[in-house]
């Protein structure tokens, strides 16, 4: 045993071994955490994030019932959903800026009249929610706080903005990660909608 400049023993041999050990593992678990961090990253930046399968995909909706934003006179329940015949669902929040970029394009498709578009507010605290929409316009047939999150887990969403296309039977049967552009919106979900319309 070796002494320390103090005069107290060091360690065992062992134990010095385990330190640069516990310096690899510490080393590593980070590194690891950053490759799947930029992996994520890649799948976001080059558009492949709306590639992501979900499980709900041809299965009915998920069963809710939830509250109005404050000044608006209904909020929004399954049955709405199911009732609205060919329709789609939109995930969105005040404090999401990619929910800012593509809601003028909602605005458009609502103004079209062509279908129900319903507002899944996630997360959001519900007087925020009604500013943002007073401030930015509301494209949404109805609207419901899911303030937990809870019904966003349910539909098994990633995060915001997400949109579920539903058919008139009320089964999701196509999910949009990410922005809706307008190239989403005129090659791949309109000619789906009217597919479905057939």
């Amino acid at each position: 045993m070796t002494q320390q400049d103090d005069g107290v023993p060091s360690g065992s041999a062992t134990e010095q071994s385990a330190t640069p050990r516990r310096r690899l593992i510490f080393t590593l678990v980070p590194a690891a955490f950053a490759i799947l961090a930029a992996v994520l990253a890649w799948q976001l930046l080059t558009g492949t994030p709306d590639k992501v399968p979900s499980a709900l995909i041809d299965k009915s909706i998920p069963e809710f019932d939830l509250p109005l934003i404050p000044g608006w006179d209904v909020g929004l329940a399954s049955a709405d959903i199911k009732n609205g015949g060919v329709s789609i669902v939109n995930v969105f929040a005040s404090w999401c800026g990619p929910c800012r970029v593509e809601h003028p394009l909602l605005m458009d498709i609502a103004a079209q009249d062509i279908l129900p578009i319903w507002g899944l507010n996630y997360k959001d605290q519900p007087e925020d929610s009604a500013r943002w929409l007073n401030d930015l316009g509301d494209p949404f047939t109805q609207i419901g706080s899911d303030l937990s999150g809870r019904v966003g887990i349910d539909w098994g969403v990633y995060g915001v903005p997400e949109t579920f296309v539903i058919d008139a039977q009320g089964r999701i049967v196509y999910k949009h990660i990410g922005v809706l552009t307008r190239i989403d919106w005129d090659e791949k979900i309109m000619p789906l909608i009217n597919s479905l319309d057939d």
